[in-house]
């Protein structure tokens, strides 16, 4: 997104004043509260609530992070109300609000926000449109949020930033070499080597070498799960088809629980554009698509954990179980609906696990192409997110080296993306080409690439830092053994007429061999690989989970 002060350029939106008939409709959902002047309403990283609606005196926002920087971002006058999307999602709040004079609001819960939300249609567009431009106007900001502290080019900070980046999370990365509030951090923990980077929570909480499970905790974006609740459906993945299923179940009153271990939007979310999706003719990024179904979720109560890798699925009791992974935490589920997508193929290079995020990436999104700046980049892959990549990548890079393995891109790229390839001047396709060696070290990271042109034999190197692979991906099914879901040759889950044996009538089209457990998405068997199939599967199999519930229903 290119920075802009928000509440400059959208402020009607971002900063919308209700009527004295519309603050009358919000009171049956809030509760009035009053607060002295100077007293602090909700404090970062540490509180949680719906909505306030300010009926006397303000509130003022503070950006705030760890280590204790401060500064205005508004104030909330009379008819207006504070929030944003951390507070849809429950998560605590990410910024500080305190009462200028004697204040009177009207305090919404979580669940009476979303309640709203859905009875007052109009109202709570604007509402939500409200929130997203205030979760805008904190990424842009480059403020509150996590605190990162290490020096450039740490093998860690790639991660855990593209992680941050692709949940919509504000933070910022601090040098202690140059900063001084990193440096008196450094000088206070004295971190080893295998403590860095440090992580500053919005609390004020210091972790050392931080798993990207450390930073959902301190967020809020890994909730407490408790074993003894039964949920109507768990979705295992949230790609756009599970995130469709939790939109539509959760939309039509079931209770939805989505497990994901990375980020919303999956493999999609990569895409710079996405111009063949129906409704956008001028395209949209895969991450915008993934950020917009994310806040649809919030609105109906979807319950969303990141990052939750499930580890196992037992099937041998009702409700079905889902086992968290590194953990003996199970969650109950009366479906279960496998949306659990791919795992990035990787090609056989004995050393290719050592330069992963130091100059070998599996996606495209603004972080990486900082990173490109006036290089030369080489991208694997012939398929068409491969190409949205190249093109995006173009647009940063000084050259974009495209190497794929047949003849031609007629047959694994739509035509749009071809002709486009062509018509970039500084996009080289290498056909019949592959990496057959990468050369660099562990401080520097990726330094040179040799290339092998299969038609004559000849290799070449490149001084090349900078890889991007999308070669495709292998179904996610391994952790599926224990409940005996059944799969194909490759690995991709059967449903449907597709299971062997299976009766003329009676199972549903997208339910797998296991009674109440479905598979949508890329990683059903014989599924169209295209966003707009892997919504449609995600809504359509919400109407056989209704009938398998019911069914259930009738025979108990």
């Amino acid at each position: 997104m290119a920075i802009y002060d928000t509440f400059k350029t959208r402020s009607a939106q971002a900063l919308p004043k209700l009527t004295a008939a519309e603050i009358k409709r919000v009171q049956r959902f809030g509760n009035l509260v009053c607060y002295r002047d100077g007293e602090r309403l909700y404090e970062a990283g540490s509180s949680s609530f719906g909505m306030f609606v300010v009926l006397k005196g303000a509130i003022r926002i503070s950006r705030y992070d760890g280590l204790g920087n401060s500064s205005i971002i508004t104030e909330h006058g009379v008819g207006e109300f504070a929030g944003e999307i951390s507070q849809l999602a429950g998560a605590p709040s990410l910024v500080n609000g305190d009462a200028v004079g004697d204040v009177e609001v009207l305090a919404l819960t979580t669940e009476s926000l979303r309640a709203l939300l859905i009875a007052e249609a109009e109202l709570g567009e604007r509402i939500v449109r409200a929130f997203i431009l205030r979760r805008v106007e904190q990424l842009n900001s480059h403020d509150g949020g996590v605190v990162l502290v290490a020096t450039p080019g740490h093998a860690r900070m790639h991660a855990l930033q593209g992680w941050l980046s692709s949940n919509g999370l504000p933070h910022r990365v601090l040098d202690p070499r140059s900063d001084e509030q990193a440096r008196a951090l450094v000088e206070r923990f004295q971190p080893e080597a295998n403590d860095w980077p440090l992580a500053v929570c919005p609390d004020g909480g210091v972790k050392k070498n931080p798993s990207v499970v450390d930073l959902g905790r301190c967020l809020g974006t890994l909730p407490e799960l408790t074993p003894d609740h039964i949920w109507d459906v768990i979705v295992v993945g949230a790609g756009p088809a599970g995130l469709a299923t939790a939109v539509y179940a959760a939309s039509e009153g079931l209770s939805v629980l989505v497990l994901e271990t990375r980020a919303y939007g999956g493999q999609a979310a990569a895409s710079a554009r996405i111009e063949n999706y129906l409704g956008f003719p001028t395209g949209i990024s895969g991450a915008a698509l993934a950020g917009r179904a994310f806040v649809q979720s919030q609105k109906f109560g979807v319950k969303m954990a990141i990052p939750a890798p499930a580890g196992r699925l037992l099937c041998d009791t009702y409700p079905v179980q889902v086992e968290m992974c590194g953990s003996l935490t199970r969650l109950q589920g009366r479906t279960v609906v496998l949306s659990c997508g791919a795992r990035y193929r990787r090609p056989s290079l004995a050393n290719l696990k050592q330069f992963e995020g130091k100059g070998v990436y599996y996606w495209a999104s603004p972080l990486e192409a900082g990173l490109c700046h006036s290089q030369e980049v080489i991208l694997v892959g012939g398929g068409n997110s491969a190409g949205q990549a190249a093109v995006y990548l173009s647009g940063h890079a000084a050259k974009v080296h495209i190497l794929i393995r047949k003849d031609s891109l007629a047959s694994t790229m739509s035509s749009y993306l071809i002709e486009r390839i062509a018509a970039t001047p500084n996009i080289e396709l290498h056909v019949e080409s592959e990496i057959v060696a990468l050369e660099g070290c562990d401080e520097e990271g990726l330094q040179q690439v040799r290339v092998r042109d299969n038609r004559s034999g000849v290799e070449k190197d490149y001084d090349i830092c900078r890889v991007f692979l999308f070669i495709g991906a292998d179904p996610n099914t391994g952790w599926l053994d224990d409940c005996g879901v059944q799969v194909d040759d490759k690995g991709f889950i059967l449903t449907g007429y597709d299971i062997p044996g299976a009766p003329a009538s009676g199972r549903g089209g997208l339910e797998t061999s296991v009674p109440g457990v479905f598979a949508i998405g890329d990683v059903r068997a014989r599924s169209t690989k295209r966003v707009a199939a892997a919504v449609g599967e995600g809504a359509a199999v919400v109407s056989q989970i209704h009938g398998f519930l019911a069914n259930r229903a009738s025979a108990n």
